[in-house]
């Protein structure tokens, strides 16, 4: 194991709470190395069971792990972020087995608005088909049961959507196996309101120049499908589901390269398919700090932070 370059540090989640942000932002760091790929998964066995064809693949052995980190320079601090970390039961415990000395970085959100925003991303990589959020919702009990699960989806255990906000639950899986000082804990709002703060945090936590100027990042931003029919035939298509998209598919193929396929398909979904999300449904989102605010009340006591207050569910007393 002592031949092979696996990470010094890990962005462990949340989704949809500026991992990728940060990840496209320390890439840009001369002190550090970030694979091509944001999410290798190795760590969460959860998401291997029924992995999605991804351009570089999922490594599945240390050794292919690995190879994602080859390029990195001697001197170079390495990461990698796979936001499902934190969600995932077994990642803290596998990371740790591999690199017991790991920097752990992590960013919660409001559970309300990150829920939200993790309906979208699913809706938008094929994982949701309930496009409604609050009937997605409303749908785990029968879900936890096997029922009303979308057909193709391929990670039917993340649309138990609150068991993404069992904040405290999380962390202690991480501090059961690192040491206080090798895990550093962010809130969502104190990135989005001083960016450059927060970097700098991250890079004396790392132990890299924080004097190094990087340009704030907007990256994977929230959308919703103009019409999830057109949603799911663009992505039979794609994955070549069914008699007639192989055969669209096999005809793309022969006619062009595949990085140019790639990017006239990325175009095509965001021009085409997505539009900017509905309006937050206010009622809908005060029912789910009521139904959250014990997880908000108990990350508030063990960060010794008044989220409560923070995230406006004082409001709603």
């Amino acid at each position: 194991m002592s031949e092979l370059r696996i990470p010094d540090f890990y962005i462990v989640g949340h989704s949809k709470s500026g991992t990728t942000a940060m990840y496209e932002m320390l890439k840009r760091h001369p002190q550090v190395f970030m694979p091509l790929g944001k999410e290798p998964w190795f760590f969460a066995d959860e998401l291997h069971e029924r992995t999605p064809p991804r351009p570089m693949g999922t490594p599945t052995t240390l050794e292919q792990y690995a190879e994602w980190f080859r390029g990195a320079a001697p001197e170079q601090r390495v990461g990698e972020a796979t936001a499902l970390y934190l969600w995932s039961q077994t990642a803290a415990e596998r990371i740790a087995a591999a690199r017991p000395d790991a920097q752990i970085i992590a960013i919660l959100r409001e559970p309300a608005s990150f829920l939200r925003s993790l309906h979208l991303q699913w809706v938008q990589t094929y994982i949701e088909t309930e496009v409604d959020f609050a009937s997605a919702i409303e749908l785990e009990p029968a879900r936890r049961q096997g029922r009303g699960l979308p057909r193709y989806t391929y990670w039917p255990q993340v649309l138990l959507y609150s068991e993404h906000v069992r904040y405290v639950a999380q962390l202690e899986r991480y501090r059961a196996v690192f040491p206080p000082e090798q895990i550093k804990l962010f809130i969502y709002d104190d990135w989005r309101a001083d960016n450059a703060a927060t970097m700098r945090e991250v890079m004396r936590f790392l132990g890299i120049d924080d004097t190094v100027a990087i340009d704030p990042v907007t990256a994977n931003p929230t959308l919703r499908p103009r019409s999830q029919l057109l949603n799911e035939m663009v992505h039979a298509v794609g994955v070549g589901r069914g008699p007639v998209s192989r055969a669209i598919k096999g005809s793309i193929k022969a006619l062009t390269p595949a990085r140019t396929r790639r990017e006239a398909f990325h175009a095509v979904k965001q021009k085409l398919v997505f539009s900017e999300p509905a309006e937050e449904d206010e009622e809908f989102s005060r029912k789910l700090r009521a139904r959250y605010r014990g997880e908000v009340e108990a990350l508030s006591r063990y960060l010794d932070r008044d989220l409560i207050s923070l995230w406006g569910y004082d409001a709603d007393d």
